[in-house]
């Protein structure tokens, strides 16, 4: 495979890793508007130095040729004192995603931001904010995970145990907390 190939996907993954990292403060910055948010952390590989690897993609996996991590979405922890906002805190997602396209014409989709839901003064993960639009979603195999949903917009996921030593981690970046 030619060097170039290697050189321009690389370049690509920094080109991402750099686009969720400015969607990272839009999001924040709208999330922040929430009364109930108490925090908002960034943590996983968008904040790392990409190393490099054999990834999933055939082309690169079949000739065994490391590139650099791929960064497929935005992890971000937020601490909520109320589980009733997070209806708000999905339209805040979306208007922060369609700001940063509008004034930088960056286009990141609602669905590569996953947000994990804090108890606010702990790390205790209570949950994923779900990306439907209706809680329950009809037909969604998602919605059908035991006590997903059992808040509105809450979901749960089947065998998911969080780990928050990201949060915790000395490259987590805290971008917005209420004083």
């Amino acid at each position: 495979m030619r060097a170039r190939k290697i050189d321009e996907q690389n370049e690509y993954m920094l080109w991402r890793q750099r686009n969720f990292r400015i969607a990272v403060e839009y999001v924040a910055r709208e999330l922040g508007q929430i009364p109930a948010v108490q925090k908002v952390a960034l943590f996983g590989s968008v904040i790392k130095e990409l190393r490099e690897e054999v990834p999933r993609f055939r082309e690169f996996r079949k000739a065994g040729i490391a590139v650099l991590h791929e960064c497929k979405d935005v992890d971000l922890a937020v601490w909520v004192s109320d589980l009733t906002c997070l209806r708000a805190l999905q339209r805040a997602n979306a208007h922060g995603l369609n700001l940063l396209l509008a004034e930088r014409n960056i286009g990141v989709a609602h669905h590569q931001v996953d947000i994990f839901l804090m108890a606010p003064g702990t790390d205790r993960y209570l949950g994923r904010l779900c990306k439907f639009g209706a809680c329950p979603r009809e037909r969604k195999i998602e919605c059908r995970v035991p006590g997903c949903g059992a808040t509105a917009f809450l979901q749960q996921h089947v065998d998911f145990a969080f780990d928050s030593n990201g949060v915790k981690a000395p490259d987590a970046v805290v971008l917005w907390e209420r004083k």
